[in-house]
Order: C-alpha cells, then structure tokens, then sequence
C-alpha cells in the first residue's frame, strides 16, 4: 500500500473513536485531511468541530462541518491528530505543519488524545525528525545558540524566502541532531526558555491511542 492509502485507512478507522453528538477535536496535516473527509460521512451525527489550524477549519467549513472557537467548548471527549514521529510510550514530536501550539492547547483540553500515523512515523527515540518549535521572534538568535548547547541544529523555518509565520503571527524553529531519550523532562525544561511559545515534544499531552496504518491493515496501540 502506498503512504497516502495507509493515511485513508487510518482516517477512516479514527471515526469509531468520534462521540455521536458531541464536539470532536480535530488536528492538522495530510493524514488529518483524510479524516476530515471520512468525517463528513457522519456529520449529522456530531455536533461540530473544533480546530487546531485555519487550513482544517477551511477543509471542515467546506464540507459542511460547524467549527467552534475552543474557549466555547470547555471539554472535548476526543481530539484527532497526526504525528510526525511517535514512541512507543505515545510520545510525540509534532509541528511539521506549524500548528502545534493549537494542537497542543486542544490535545490539553481533551479527555482522549487519538494519534493517526502510518508506519514510517514509529520511532524508538524521539529525534530523527527535526523538532519544530514556535517562538517569539526577538529571541530567535539566542535560541538558536541555546539549541547548539544542547548539541542540536536550530534553522529559522522559511517559506518563498522570509520567515514563515504561525496562525498566531510567530516564528518557527527546525531543530535537528537531537535525541529526546527523556521526552517529559525536554518538553518541560524548552518550555521554560525565555521567548519559547510552543515546542513540538506533546509529553504531557501524548497520545492515549496510536491508530498506526501497516501493509497488514491498522495496528491500535494504547499507552
């Protein structure tokens, strides 16, 4: 099977997860437009979406699904997101699509965080893809040099030439040569730094379940 029919398999199976009349929390990125697009099966059936990026809200809003802001909403019984790289323990490293301080805020505000990945996206060790955080931009230089400290490579993230900003009006750090052994305790110390808004390690938010797309059909992990 190719990746994007393991990111169908996996959006579709991530349905059985969705709580008929409630608001479901939906993430960003290409394996999370297959499961907005299998959402739109059942749309009658939940009361609406909140949303962790302008470009899901888009998808959502096209297909008919109400978004809400996520302060209307107090609680979420399932949010429903992708990785860019996840452990065995449900850990993750997201980002890679510069969503990930509303993901995690969502992830926070959720009694069930559900993770759907192909397989290329399970890792021993947290690292191999660069970490993206998002930062303020007057601290950019100093992070960069405190990532170094740390044995990482730190890039400003570009897009057509110039800094890409958040849907939040703030920069991104790619940081590379990282090996997160100890996932709660990075998350918890980068947090800390001075100018970090968000980094990409979800620790304290990991996954509850991996919904992991295999040549052999969907794998479930729990954690």
């Amino acid at each position: 099977m190719t990746q994007d029919e393991l990111k169908t398999l996996v959006g579709l199976a991530a349905l059985r997860y969705v709580v008929p009349g409630e608001v479901v929390g939906v993430g960003t990125g290409s394996t999370v437009n297959k499961f907005i697009d299998a959402l739109a099966a059942m749309k009658n059936q939940i009361a609406g979406a909140v949303s962790s990026s302008q470009a899901s809200t888009a998808r959502l809003q096209a297909l008919g699904i109400p978004v809400f802001d996520a302060a209307a909403v107090p609680e979420l019984s399932v949010y429903i997101d992708g990785a860019d790289e996840i452990d065995h323990q449900g850990y993750m490293i997201k980002g890679g699509g510069a969503a990930l301080t509303r993901e995690k805020i969502i992830a926070a505000q959720s009694r069930q965080f559900v993770c759907i990945v192909d397989a290329s996206k399970l890792v021993q060790t947290l690292g191999a893809f660069a970490l993206p955080v998002e930062v303020i931009p007057m601290a950019v230089a100093r992070l960069l040099r405190q990532f170094a400290a740390l044995g990482g490579q730190a890039r400003l993230r570009l897009k057509d030439g110039v800094p890409l900003l958040t849907d939040n009006g703030q920069q991104m750090l790619d940081v590379s040569g990282l090996q997160i052994s100890d996932p709660l305790a990075f998350e918890s110390t980068v947090s800390q730094w001075p100018g970090v808004v968000t980094v990409g390690v979800f620790a304290y938010q990991k996954a509850n379940v991996c919904l992991l797309g295999t040549t052999s059909g969907v794998k479930t992990m729990t954690f």
